[in-house]
């Protein structure tokens, strides 16, 4: 196995997990009807909820992605002028986001991230997730973007994981080789087996042992390494090195 120098993260279930609060789901319902003019606030979400289900089932099936203002306007608000589409697309995504719940930077995530920045180790973030603009934001909102020199979402490159391209177009803004480089994931399906494709060099599952019981594990798919906490990443022996 080569020296790892770059660690790549996923979002969902991984760096972020999402918390069901009520009161900011139903914030979120209030600001998308607002945001277009709709008086029936739980109509216009199942609305989108009922045109959503094409939309997903195309962007798994052909692993693609929309950026904002094509997803609503070829998928899910294909009625609205264009002009007014394009002033709010990328805050009705957002807003549709924060409809599944309210994420917060896992348990242990910041110590992860500061204590590998800090031993000398690239830092990127591969993701599959609607919206351009989330992503960057909360980085910069919350003081993380200085940790991360690769980032990588579906929305904005238009692939989804599996594809392999995602991880290579991670490793050119590290400046890395696909071998020098480990995955940080939850999903078998998606990330394991794309990472694997592409030649990643080490792949870590982040799971509890509950969801672990339930998965199958193939040839494909299989981890180099599993944790059950966030933080034991730290003393997996690819990642204990001093990089500095």
């Amino acid at each position: 196995m080569a020296t790892i120098k770059g660690v790549f993260f996923d979002l969902g279930g991984t760096l972020r997990i999402a918390e069901t609060v009520p009161e900011h789901i139903e914030a979120a319902k209030q600001r998308m009807a607002e945001l277009v003019g709709a008086s029936d606030v739980q109509g216009f979400n199942d609305l989108v909820e009922e045109r959503y289900a094409p939309y997903r089932d195309w962007a798994l099936s052909e692993c693609r992605e929309c950026g904002d203002f094509a997803l609503w306007h070829n998928w899910l608000l294909p009625e609205m002028e264009e002009d007014r589409l394009r002033s709010i697309c990328h805050e009705l995504t957002f807003q549709y986001r924060q409809t599944k719940g309210k994420r917060h930077l896992v348990e242990g995530g910041l110590e992860v991230i500061e204590t590998l920045h800090a031993r000398g180790y690239k830092l990127g973030i591969i993701s599959n997730l609607v919206g351009e603009n989330e992503i960057p934001d909360w980085l910069r909102d919350d003081g993380l973007d200085k940790y991360f020199d690769a980032l990588v979402l579906s929305s904005v490159c238009g692939l989804r994981k599996p594809d392999p391209r995602l991880y290579h177009m991670g490793c050119e803004q590290l400046h890395l080789q696909p071998e020098e480089c480990a995955s940080v994931a939850d999903n078998l399906s998606r990330d394991f087996t794309g990472a694997k494709a592409a030649g990643i060099g080490a792949n870590v599952l982040f799971i509890s042992p509950e969801k672990l019981a339930k998965k199958t594990i193939t040839a494909e798919n299989r981890p180099d390494y599993i944790v059950h906490r966030f933080t034991d990443i730290l003393d997996l022996p690819i990642l204990k090195g001093d990089k500095l």
